[in-house]
């Protein structure tokens, strides 16, 4: 999913500045999706060109106008063309964790160590994260929030479980290659 497409889906909640806009996608969505300001600000700048979107400047004293995004009834409509253009297929994962863990065998033991130590530390602070969010009011709560954030908790919980009860698989791995290259290595002699 483009920028663009995630503009236009926060901006269906209700009206909001990019500030705003990018504050939302860190919450929830954050775990899904990500948008810088570099991105979302030339985004919300062609959607306002294309109508799909409208800018209001609001004036404040003593800091620069703020601008106001909201949905168009046009907007509406390419939100939803392109939310049901094309049903999901399997979603992509990029993980430099998984590619080290891939080649664990040509790592020393304790960086591999080093490595699961701080990838469960990162989930562990995620399902904190994500247990804080499930604590929000009921009204900032929808139906789908509720949805993401429990999806989200159950594959990072998932993935802490398989980690800890697998990590032994890839630590071999590593402690393997460790010990044949040091008993491959030539010993030095009396004579030399």
């Amino acid at each position: 999913m483009n920028v663009r497409t995630l503009c236009l889906a926060v901006l269906s909640l209700g009206d909001a500045t990019g500030y705003e806009i990018k504050k939302r996608l860190e919450g929830p969505l954050h775990y899904i999706h990500e948008a810088s300001f570099g991105s979302i600000y030339p985004a919300l700048t062609r959607l306002t060109t294309e109508g799909l979107v409208t800018c209001t400047e609001l004036n404040q004293t003593k800091r620069p106008d703020k601008k106001v995004y909201a949905l168009t009834q046009a907007g509406k409509v390419a939100l939803l063309d392109e939310l049901t253009a094309e049903i999901p297929e399997t979603d992509r994962v990029r993980s430099d964790f998984l590619v080290m863990m891939h080649f664990a065998h040509l790592l020393p033991p304790a960086f591999v160590e080093q490595v699961i130590e701080k990838r469960l530390e990162v989930y562990r602070a995620l399902l904190g994260d994500l247990d804080r969010e499930a604590l929000w009011p009921a009204r900032e709560r929808s139906p789908a929030t509720q949805f993401v954030c429990g999806y989200g908790r159950a594959v990072i919980a998932a993935s802490l479980k398989y980690i800890e009860e697998n990590r032994h698989l890839v630590e071999a791995a590593a402690l393997m290659t460790s010990e044949q290259t040091t008993t491959s290595q030539p010993t030095a002699t009396a004579a030399e």
